[in-house]
């Protein structure tokens, strides 16, 4: 009789383990998101270095109209893509002997300037962050 009832135990619990295996469902955790979505901001050194040697990249990266105009004794222009002067200088290559310079980054900002004093020569231009990558929004040439 023992037999007979351990047979029967044997084979409810073979039949609860086989009802629990085909009944369970596939649990798939996914891996943490925490530096894919960093890893996708686009890093502002490499954009502001190819901006400068790569033209058809820099016209790409500027949103137009452009705040900003390029003023002379002539008069003042604003900007557009036929009469855009590229950039080929990088902040950090101008003569510091010869003009003055500032800028400063921040999360989501690089604003440059360069300028004479009491001469009437300045240049600025804002860089922006604006959907995980960089673009040039403002620019003034002057040059009175």
């Amino acid at each position: 009789m023992k037999t007979k009832t351990n047979i029967i135990y044997v084979m409810l619990l073979f039949i609860l383990v086989l009802f629990f295996i085909t009944n369970c469902k596939t649990i798939r955790v996914s891996p943490k998101k925490s530096t894919s979505s960093i890893s996708s901001i686009e890093d502002f050194n490499s954009f502001y270095n190819r901006f400068h040697v790569d033209s058809v990249f820099q016209m790409s990266r500027i949103k137009f109209p452009l705040r900003g105009m390029y003023a002379d004794r002539n008069g003042e222009t604003k900007w557009d893509k036929k009469n855009w002067l590229l950039i080929k200088t990088k902040i950090y290559d101008v003569d510091q002997r010869r003009y003055k310079v500032y800028f400063k980054k921040t999360k989501n900002a690089f604003i440059q300037k360069v300028w004479i004093d009491n001469s009437g020569f300045r240049s600025e231009c804002g860089f922006a962050l604006i959907d995980k990558k960089w673009y040039l929004i403002y620019a003034l040439e002057q040059n009175i």
